[in-house]
């Protein structure tokens, strides 16, 4: 047990001091660093010191999370269909689906044949009057507050055939009252009055 005094009393005194042992009166073994009458010089063997190891570098602070812009998986225009035909009239009602619903501050808008038809609104609901016959594309794109478009569908082709006003004409003849009435009743067709000849008897 005298084994733990001596290390403990080793390890209080710096490395290079010499250490002395003696019993004291009581019978006590001292170590001291102070030389003493009859307290021989102990011998240390030179102790093993490492390095401590270096302290980490400080964690970099990892910029805040920025907050993510609400986007859409998809957009489509439900109707008409791809390639849709339509027939004696030029009105077309086209209509839209996102996927998810619109987000605040966001709106729909119509394209036709690469130009918008309007400002945009909340509902993917568009009316077309009096479209020229030929072939039309269509998209619907979703812009935000600021007006840039955030998303947008493919172009599709719609084709619209309506009559020529020749087709009309010979579909349903003009009457007197139809010319300057029916857009394929020119009034400059109208035909002249008929002058009615007075009956003048034979004699």
């Amino acid at each position: 047990m005298r084994i733990l005094p001596l290390c403990l009393a080793l390890l209080a005194f710096p490395a290079a001091a010499e250490i002395y042992s003696y019993v004291d009166a009581q019978g006590n073994r001292v170590f001291t660093d102070r030389p003493q009458d009859g307290a021989p010089a102990l011998r240390l063997s030179p102790t093993n010191r490492m390095p401590s190891p270096p302290a980490p570098p400080p964690a970099a602070e990892k910029p805040a999370p920025q907050a993510k812009k609400p986007g859409y998986r998809w957009l489509r225009i439900v109707d008409p269909a791809p390639d849709a035909t339509l027939r004696d009239s030029g009105a077309l009602t086209v209509t839209a689906a996102s996927e998810p619903g619109l987000h605040p501050g966001h709106s729909y808008r119509l394209q036709l044949d690469g130009a918008a038809t309007g400002p945009g609104g909340p509902q993917p609901v568009f009316s077309l009057n009096d479209l020229e016959r030929g072939t039309h594309l269509l998209a619907v794109e979703i812009l935000d507050a600021e007006g840039r478009t955030l998303e947008q569908t493919p172009e599709q082709a719609i084709h619209v055939k309506r009559p020529s006003l020749i087709q009309k004409r010979l579909a349903r003849p003009c009457k007197i009252a139809d010319y300057g009435v029916r857009p394929e009743c020119l009034p400059k067709d109208r035909p002249p009055p008929r002058r009615d000849i007075p009956y003048v008897p034979f004699l």
